[in-house]
């Protein structure tokens, strides 16, 4: 089987750098793909992504040395399996709020007797290699998102799960149920807290700790403080900056551009 780079790199004590996609466009994936990220995540949860475009994107960043991740919509064994045969490499489960919630999750990312993944795997045995269904349980990586407040109290028995590869912190969702309304890329204060928390907790069972974020300071900051996996932007976001910034520079030096 064709060996996930990302557990090298952690294995290697190395920082992994995740681009994201939200936008339902294979294109745009593979553009996404071919800047250098170790790894490219497609999300069903929230953007206009549905299974079968996610097909298309996969296919799109196997084209790259990038490794295809996705998140589900929800922890939904059924369309997470699914996702897996379509070649995912890693998945990223949104609302993990107990340590029954993670062993359901890993137990839908892993063949028997380890899990009840259901034999399958169109696309992950030509992706993967013809002994896919025999190492796909060393290969794939499961991460349980920590955003709720209910699984910031659960998370040292969620990290305890065998079989999950560590923890990814939402952290907009959880500044919303710790009652601070959305944010993101906090560092300090009660949702910093509960973010160093998270990667103390999940570091002290021997598990990777990833965290979410829109600024490259942020996520520098978070490296250096720890975190194993890190996403810095995503693709609708790199496109709304960017696009706004050419405009402000052409329209701040032409007097007569519309604003």
């Amino acid at each position: 089987m064709r060996p996930n780079r990302v557990k090298e790199l952690w294995r290697a004590g190395k920082p992994v750098l995740n681009g994201w996609c939200a936008l339902p466009c294979s294109l745009s994936a593979e553009m996404v793909a071919r800047q250098g990220w170790d790894t490219v995540l497609v999300d069903l949860q929230h953007g206009g992504i549905d299974e079968a475009t996610a097909l298309h994107m996969l296919q799109a960043i196997s084209t790259t040395d990038a490794v295809p991740f996705v998140r589900p919509p929800w922890l939904e064994p059924g369309v997470i399996m699914r996702l897996l045969d379509a070649g995912a490499y890693g998945v990223v489960c949104p609302m993990v709020n107990t340590r029954a919630d993670a062993e359901l999750l890993v137990s839908a990312c892993r063949y028997p007797p380890q899990g009840m993944r259901s034999n399958g795997a169109f696309r992950g045995v030509m992706y993967g290699g013809a002994d896919y269904v025999q190492k796909a349980n060393d290969e794939i990586v499961v991460l349980a998102m920590i955003e709720t407040k209910e699984a910031l109290a659960n998370v040292a028995e969620i990290v305890a799960t065998p079989g999950l590869d560590g923890v990814y912190v939402g952290p907009t969702d959880l500044a919303i149920s710790l009652g601070h309304g959305p944010r993101i890329d906090v560092a300090d204060g009660p949702i910093g807290e509960a973010i160093a928390h998270i990667r103390k907790t999940a570091h002290a069972a021997g598990k990777v700790s990833g965290a979410h974020g829109t600024q490259t300071g942020y996520a520098v900051q978070m490296l250096t403080e720890g975190f194993n996996f890190i996403t810095p932007t995503a693709d609708f976001r790199a496109l709304q900056m960017g696009m706004a910034a050419t405009l402000s520079g052409i329209r701040d030096k032409i007097p007569g551009a519309r604003r």
